[in-house]
């Protein structure tokens, strides 16, 4: 349990559909002494405030099993959250994954966690795909997760994927900028299968967030896009972070929005912005194209 206290800010409500990822907290760096706040403080802080503005989901997808004990040490208790793990390596098979699965609950200080993600679609046509799958479910029906979540590109085809495997959560990537999954009908087709959808790398690698002249190298060509839909959301009346908020908020495909911070500071901003109004913007005119912009995340992509 943490001591830390929470940093002194207005209480507000976040939007229903808001969720935290942990993955940006920087759990995963090893112990340090840097200046200014450590990533447990500002975890701890994190996690506090998500709680006391109602944010009912907690992504805790971290790479190493140092970050879950961190944020199994830091969580409020008891959760307010509806937890989230990642499976382990499908081509490790299912003893692995089970075995990762009930060593991370453990890590996390959890009996039980709401849902278990496996990391990519091939993972489940790997060799051992289809025995990791039926262990998920065999948990599951155990009670040591109440959903099966599969995380999806729009290369995966998703819609074939969730037909096939029937998983209870989604978990793809849709924005402002890249309305791939949106714009196919793919994300509408799994959410009317009864398939829970989840939105992530909202912000698409921060792209927005950008000056041209930090843009990489590799993404140079997407400046004048970029800058064109600036614009638009400055003629809006509007800003960078409510646009991409306002827009992945209002998609009715979304039961959930996970966004990813790296510090309490980006939370709060992100839970103000949310409780406004999404701006009234032509999101259809904001697409991007460019296939180098249209991949990853990171950031503020989570």
């Amino acid at each position: 349990m943490s001591n830390a206290q929470t940093p002194s800010a207005p209480y507000r409500h976040g939007h229903p559909k808001l969720g935290l990822g942990a993955s940006q907290l920087g759990l995963d760096q090893p112990p340090s002494a840097p200046r200014g706040r450590s990533p447990e403080r500002e975890a701890a802080d994190a996690m506090q405030i998500a709680a006391r503005a109602g944010l009912a989901v907690l992504d805790a997808q971290v790479s190493f099993g140092r970050a879950e004990t961190v944020i199994g040490n830091l969580m409020p208790r008891p959760s307010p959250f509806r937890v989230m793990i990642k499976a382990g390596r499908a081509d490790r098979g299912p003893d692995y994954v089970e075995d990762e699965a009930r060593a991370a609950l453990r890590r996390l200080r959890l009996d039980k966690a709401d849902t278990i993600m496996v990391q990519s679609a091939g993972d489940l046509f790997c060799p051992q795909g289809a025995a990791v799958w039926d262990r998920l479910r065999q948990l599951r029906d155990e009670g040591l997760f109440a959903k099966i979540g599969v995380s999806v590109f729009a290369s995966d085809e998703p819609v074939a994927l969730t037909r096939r495997f029937k998983p209870d959560i989604v978990q793809a990537p849709a924005s402002l900028l890249d309305q791939r999954l949106i714009t196919s009908g793919a994300l509408a087709e799994i959410a009317g299968l009864g398939v829970e959808v989840h939105l992530r790398s909202i912000f698409l690698q921060g792209l927005l967030f950008l000056p041209p002249d930090r843009m990489p190298v590799a993404l140079r060509g997407a400046s004048g896009p970029l800058s064109r839909v600036r614009r638009m959301i400055a003629e809006g009346r509007s800003d960078p972070l409510q646009a991409a908020l306002g827009f992945a908020l209002s998609r009715p495909e979304a039961r959930h929005v996970i966004v990813g911070v790296a510090s309490a500071a980006e939370l709060q901003a992100v839970i103000a912005a949310s409780t406004s109004p999404p701006p009234d913007l032509d999101w259809d005119e904001m697409a991007l194209e460019d296939p180098a912009a249209l991949v990853g995340g990171g950031g503020w992509a989570a």
